[in-house]
């Protein structure tokens, strides 16, 4: 099938929808390219249904505007096609784009990049919630159960920060919502963590949160996890385990100023991670909240997903 179209999943509660559709077709005027076809998310869709059909018409690009959850609902579709994901910014984070050097605050400038940029082939993780035995090795082939990432996935705190944030509030304020539902958890009772890393058990021990990461940075240029790369065929993960208020402040200040590993901060790396906890602990995917588990298996496809950068 020959490609020719741009398609853009939009989420209409994150931008003007009138406002953005003239920008995108001024971009495509300018760029001399075909207008975009705009199609927006809805609350049972978030974008998956919306980048299936784009690619069965012929999307040579599919664009995602809105927030970090609908760059992972494209995104998902798109992995092994070949077909580039647009990173539009709408959302709180914008983290992959960030990741990536891209544009963060025009959408003018975001557009012509993903209309008429190059494409780098990037990483993408899986997230399995409590695998069964034949998703236990493998790439894992789509199920409920199974959620892509390309930025971040999480568990603890981190899922439980990502959960009481509202949209609202964080349309308001922005970054600050999470710091402000984080400090709600601060004192949430720690849970058991067995970790296996690529078949080693690396750790067993009690602690707050688990961050794997596909890429390091967060927002404000800091950096959870300095040694990850998006496109080095691993994934890395960190262990966050303070036992007082002392030891949280001790780990925001390292992470701040990108120091090594200390008490209640351990990173690791590797294609394929899995986690043990007691009891349940809830997960997160890319800022999306999914569900408790508690055996999860983190594995990374290496340059499966083609992404649109600045040329």
């Amino acid at each position: 099938m020959e490609r020719k179209s741009i398609a853009v999943v939009l989420n209409p509660v994150k931008v003007d929808i009138e406002e953005a559709r003239a920008t995108l077709q001024e971009v495509a005027r300018s760029a001399d390219v075909p207008a975009p076809t705009v199609v927006e998310t809805t609350e049972d869709d978030p974008g998956f249904g919306q980048t299936r059909a784009a690619l069965a018409s012929g999307a040579s690009v599919v664009c995602a505007l809105g927030g970090d959850g609908t760059v992972r609902a494209v995104a998902q579709e798109l992995v092994g096609t070949g077909v580039p994901l647009g990173l539009l910014p709408g959302g709180t984070g914008n983290l992959l784009a960030r990741n990536l050097g891209g544009v963060v605050d025009s959408l003018e400038e975001a557009a012509t990049i993903a209309f008429t940029g190059q494409d780098r082939r990037i990483d993408v993780g899986w997230l399995v919630i409590d695998p069964t035995q034949e998703q236990r090795s493998g790439l894992p082939r789509a199920a409920p159960n199974v959620h892509c990432f390309t930025v971040m996935a999480g568990l603890g705190f981190d899922a439980q920060m990502m959960a009481d944030a509202p949209e609202g509030v964080k349309d308001k304020v922005g970054w600050a919502a999470y710091v402000a539902s984080g400090g709600k958890h601060l004192n949430d009772a720690p849970f058991s963590l067995e970790l296996t890393v690529d078949g080693r058990p690396v750790l067993r021990r009690k602690t707050r949160t688990v961050v794997v990461g596909n890429c390091g940075e967060l927002t404000g240029g800091m950096v959870l996890l300095p040694d990850a790369s998006i496109d080095d065929g691993r994934l890395d993960v960190a262990t966050v385990s303070p036992e007082s208020l002392t030891q949280w402040i001790g780990v925001a200040a390292r992470v701040l100023a990108n120091r090594d590993d200390g008490p209640a901060l351990e990173r690791e790396s590797g294609r394929d991670i899995t986690v043990s906890v007691h009891p349940p602990q809830l997960c997160e995917v890319d800022g999306d909240v999914l569900a408790e588990a508690t055996n999860l298996r983190f594995v990374v496809q290496p340059r499966a997903l083609a992404v649109r950068v600045v040329r």
